[in-house]
């Protein structure tokens, strides 16, 4: 279950030399040219500059596509939204939805940490899970400061155009629903993977620098595949499914695009790059 709940939670998550290889590929069909490029979601400051092939494929578009609307996650609206999944408005508190067992431990870790109980009382497992992975990495020095950030504050800098795959309420969905009648299990493996975080986060970001498919694809995605197959479908396969469409659509216009997206959506039998291949685009890895 560790690589299941950290690939969810950071997917929805060294070096300044350049790699042989890099997780951006440039997709063609006749002249029309795609670039697609696999994000890390939250980065620290000694993870930049970033590999050189995410710039050339920056300079080379002239539009930029991300999963959803970055640009409105902290509006008001969306904020809202977010309050509104993520606290119990039937006058309840999370130690009512949780096993003592659970909810001991979670007091434990908030002790540990230096957190009032009564913070998380109002706040459903999911967010608490978001919360507990967010305190871990902010001690690794990670922010908010990740691959499609970075993008898309320079796309507003550039004036470049941008678009989305998905809606921010289906993504909110998304995380609300993924452990909906696994909140005890969520929390448990959050807080017990917060010891091997450090390690796991290096790894991650080592493999996406390297462009090391079958290591990314291990990371992020075997384990869920296997383990909860149900959960495999709703986060990667289908999204991907939907995905294609739009994607295929970019290459029908006079642009090109750069498409950023969780790294994990790329990799694999079910990955986008795969799918567009046996689609017959030609690929190759910048």
């Amino acid at each position: 279950m560790k690589k299941l709940l950290l690939g969810i939670f950071i997917g929805l998550i060294l070096c300044n030399h350049v790699m042989a290889e890099s997780s951006v590929w440039k997709v063609q069909k006749d002249d029309s040219v795609v670039y697609i490029g696999g994000t890390v979601h939250l980065l620290r400051q000694s993870d930049y500059p970033l590999p050189e092939e995410y710039q050339e494929a920056y300079s080379a578009s002239d539009m930029l596509v991300f999963e959803a609307d970055l640009g409105m996650m902290n509006s008001p609206e969306t904020q809202q939204k977010i309050l509104s999944k993520a606290l119990y408005l039937d006058g309840s508190t999370v130690e009512q939805h949780l096993s003592a067992e659970t909810f001991k431990k979670l007091k434990e870790y908030c002790e540990a940490n230096n957190i009032q109980i009564a913070q998380f009382q109002m706040l459903k497992p999911q967010i608490i899970s978001v919360m507990i992975m967010t305190i871990e990495l902010s001690k690794l020095g990670a922010g908010n400061n990740g691959v499609d950030m970075f993008f898309h504050q320079a796309g507003k800098k550039d004036n470049k155009a941008m678009d989305e795959l998905e809606t921010i309420d289906f993504q909110l969905d998304l995380l609300f629903s993924l452990t909906e009648g696994r909140e005890d299990e969520t929390i448990v493996q959050m807080i017990n993977e917060a010891n091997t975080l450090t390690q796991y986060f290096e790894k991650m970001l080592t493999s996406w620098r390297k462009g090391d498919v079958k290591s990314i694809y291990d990371l992020f995605v075997e384990e869920m595949k296997t383990e909860t197959p149900d959960l495999y479908k709703i986060t990667f396969v289908d999204r991907n499914n939907n995905w294609l469409p739009k994607i295929e659509k970019y290459f029908s216009n006079q642009k090109t695009e750069f498409i950023l997206v969780g790294v994990g959506h790329l990799v694999g039998p079910d990955g986008v790059i795969e799918q567009l291949i046996k689609k017959g685009y030609k690929v190759e890895k910048l």
